[in-house]
């Protein structure tokens, strides 16, 4: 179901800019509501899908996403965003229109234009031409057998490994752009020898530029999902060979789009990227110097923010994210206090 008109006039879609070791500074584009995807991963930074769709559709009208990209690029003077980055809270080639929206870009902006993307849909001939035209596609392979793909990515039944394989390797030989496969490196799973070389074999017949190397620093779905550790790292690097490099999440300066409260603003980023509470505090203290105490307090209060624990670390997340030990719409999570 596409959102309503009163919906999609105070929602933003377009955030940031956001610090990314990928792509500098990064606008983002999220044309799918959260959680809309074909796969439900372990290790999602956003949760859990519930449910798991895999309808290709407008879910949010592609004009007020164009609408509010171009307000956000008037913003900016040439030099402060990098990339244009369509990247949902989903999958952002469940949109039916995300071919038009880039081409409606490229002719308003010389801003190169990435598209982050779990790439299942990629067997579908249409959806290959509609994503031709971004300068950088990064497509997610965590796993090179039918096996691991299941336990890791927990697909759509509509989304088989095969479906998935093939369509990667058909964009690797059609697509002229910049081909950027991600592999989320879990401890365990898929950084073993044996699940790295059946990865390598698949990422060999697709010919990639690079291989970013990825591990769940941000909330998992599932509380028991580990990073690799040091010696997994090395294997990965030795094995998927020289253009494989490892890709840490960056701390760096969140931009607030004019209008809005904190508030929203807050959760506009953390509802596509949760952040370290310490990381939350020092944004707000440097939007607003003068009352950041009381404006953290305030929205640390917030029924639209939940904390989540891993690592040690507590995360802010929307609360309309569902990991394993949160229950979507109570409150139990959120952070009342400051200590």
């Amino acid at each position: 179901m596409r959102e309503s008109s009163s919906e999609t006039q105070t929602r933003k879609y377009v955030y940031g800019p956001v610090p990314s070791r990928r792509l500098g500074q990064s606008l983002g584009i999220d044309p799918i509501p959260l959680k809309t995807c074909n796969w439900n991963c372990i290790y999602c930074q956003l949760g859990r899908t519930q449910p798991v769709v895999n309808a290709r559709k407008e879910y949010i009208s592609a004009e007020t996403i164009l609408e509010q990209a171009v307000i956000a690029l008037d913003q900016y003077e040439r030099g402060e965003i990098d990339w244009v980055t369509f990247v949902g809270s989903g999958e952002p080639l469940l949109h039916a229109k995300l071919g038009w929206m880039i081409r409606k870009l490229k002719t308003l902006t010389d801003i190169p234009i990435a598209v982050i993307t779990n790439g299942t849909l990629l067997y579908e001939p249409e959806v290959r031409r509609d994503v031709a035209p971004a300068d950088a596609v990064l497509p997610s392979l965590d796993a090179g057998t039918s096996d691991l793909y299941r336990k890791i990515n927990r697909p759509h039944p509509e989304i088989t490994f095969e479906r998935h394989i093939d369509g990667l390797i058909a964009f690797g030989r059609e697509y002229k752009g910049a081909l950027w496969p991600e592999v989320m490196l879990i401890r365990g799973l898929n950084d073993t020898e044996k699940a790295l070389v059946s990865i390598a074999a698949i990422l060999q017949e697709i010919g990639p530029d690079r291989i970013h190397l990825n591990m769940p620093e941000r909330p998992p779905a599932e509380p028991w999902v580990k990073p690799t550790d040091e010696e997994g790292l090395m294997r990965a690097i030795a094995i998927l060979g020289d253009v494989a490099s490892v890709v840490h999440p960056v701390a760096g300066s969140f931009e607030r789009s004019s209008g809005g409260s904190t508030l929203d603003a807050i959760v506009d980023i953390i509802t596509r990227h949760p952040m370290r509470e310490e990381e939350v505090k020092r944004t707000i203290a440097r939007w607003t110097p003068e009352t950041a105490k009381e404006t953290f307090d305030d929205i640390a209060a917030s029924e639209k923010i939940q904390t989540i624990e891993r690592y040690g670390v507590r995360f802010w997340c929307s609360t309309d994210s569902v990991y394993a030990e949160s229950k979507k719409g109570k409150s139990h999570n959120r952070r009342r206090n400051n200590d």
